[in-house]
């Protein structure tokens, strides 16, 4: 066969003068794929940061439009969340899930803000504090989230509501990431 040969999603095109042929290159299993090694071909893994934000008090503190959030029952006060923070139970309602995620060496993580709020995936080398002292419960701030959003390792990190942030190139190993400014907000991830 003679012509330029493209190959997009598993499926082979031929430029061949005026005519198109498609061909459908199958796996020994019979799946479509667009690589000669399975095994290779890249995977997307996901983590949603979520929040309880109440948007009448947030908004009312911070600003309009800060608090987004349109969830069910997220009704977590402000002045709450700093308060149950001060008493050593953060509320669990702002989280990454998964808690841990083990994925392969190559794979893109998706970082997805389904919350009300902007969040950073910050990846830090130990866990600790984030840059607004009153919502550390009595941590130090880690080096990583030291200077907010004036740090710009720590701006490329943000998330905004509704937003998602791509982390491509995990290397081999555990990598620990948080919000810097809720940092009760935690996960690891294991590349294999």
């Amino acid at each position: 066969m003679s012509g330029k040969q493209l190959r997009f999603l598993g499926v082979t095109i031929v430029l061949t003068g005026m005519t198109l042929s498609v061909m459908f290159i199958t796996s020994p299993r019979g799946r479509a794929h667009d690589r000669d090694d399975e095994d290779s071909a890249p995977s997307i893994a996901q983590i949603v940061a979520l929040d309880e934000c109440d948007p009448g008090t947030f908004n009312a503190a911070l600003g309009p439009d800060f608090c987004r959030n349109v969830a069910l029952g997220a009704a977590t006060k402000f002045a709450d969340l700093f308060a149950n923070v001060a008493k050593g139970t953060p509320d669990p309602g702002w989280d990454f899930e998964p808690d841990a995620l083990r994925m392969k060496k190559g794979t893109t993580l998706v970082v997805v803000d389904q919350g009300g709020e902007p969040h950073t995936f910050t990846e830090v080398a130990q866990f600790g504090g984030g840059f607004i002292g009153p919502l550390n419960a009595g941590e130090s701030t880690v080096p990583e989230c030291a200077g907010g959003f004036s740090n710009l390792a720590v701006a490329r990190t943000r998330i905004l509501q509704g937003s998602q942030l791509l982390v491509p190139g995990l290397l081999q190993g555990k990598h620990r990431l948080q919000c810097c400014i809720h940092p009760w907000m935690r996960t690891e991830v294991d590349v294999k």
